[in-house]
């Protein structure tokens, strides 16, 4: 249960936490900054599910071409979805995460 269940939770929970982190260090400060890094945190964690799920698939044994069955658009429709559903897990984290950067904020006042 640990290396099937629990610890690619806590994977995706600290994914959750640092990618914000790290966007908010390119990005400027200030409030369409800090939602701009809220859609790109979003679209980052959902693309690295989607190949975790996908890579699980080819450990499993189903062969990669038999996953592109599907065509291209119906396989990332399919890894999207399954990517969306571990939202639950990281979602909370990622706006706890997000909703404490302007903290740090030093130019911009919130």
């Amino acid at each position: 249960m640990i290396d099937s269940l629990l610890l690619p939770a806590m994977v995706l929970a600290l994914l959750a936490w640092l990618v914000p982190k790290l966007l908010s260090m390119l990005l400027p400060e200030g409030i369409r900054p800090l939602v701009l890094n809220g859609v790109l945190s979003s679209v980052i964690l959902c693309v690295i599910t989607g190949g975790y799920f996908m890579a699980l698939y080819v450990i499993s044994g189903i062969p990669f071409d038999r996953i592109l069955d599907l065509g291209i658009l119906g396989s990332v429709v399919f890894f999207g979805r399954l990517a969306m559903s571990t939202a639950l897990i990281w979602g909370p984290i990622m706006v706890l995460s997000l909703a404490g950067l302007p903290r740090t904020w030093v130019d911009v006042v919130w």
